[in-house]
């Protein structure tokens, strides 16, 4: 499956984004997909998963509550929609596929995902 990410840009903190996962090559509706993100100098960290069909979704804790993780399947899309952004959510953010459902416990791993997007950038100023 290939994996297309959009949606970046720049924008003053408090501020949304909406950033797109277009998948194309494969039924979309198999695989479980997430996202990440890496500022300069540090490394890549999870920052949202959702199952196959959409009825699990999981976040780290510097997200959850500002961000929500969505899928159209008929669309063969993932969103990641963004409020409240903060100057530290400034990265790249690259979304990642895995065919199937990996146990949830796995899904913040970068390892469990197979497939990558080339990543879009996100900056918050203060």
């Amino acid at each position: 499956v290939q994996l297309q990410a959009s949606g970046g840009g720049s924008v003053q903190a408090g501020g949304s984004l909406r950033l797109s996962c277009t998948a194309s090559g494969h039924t979309f509706s198999n695989y479980a997909v997430g996202w990440f993100r890496q500022a300069p100098g540090k490394d890549r960290e999870f920052v949202a998963a959702i199952s196959r069909a959409g009825t699990i979704t999981r976040y780290s804790g510097s997200v959850k509550g500002r961000f929500t993780i969505s899928r159209d399947n008929s669309q063969n899309t993932v969103t990641l929609q963004m409020n409240s952004l903060k100057p530290e959510d400034t990265a790249v953010y690259y979304c990642a596929a895995v065919r199937g459902n990996p146990v949830l416990s796995a899904l913040w791993l970068s390892s469990t995902y197979d497939y990558w997007g080339q990543g879009t950038l996100v900056t918050v100023s203060s």
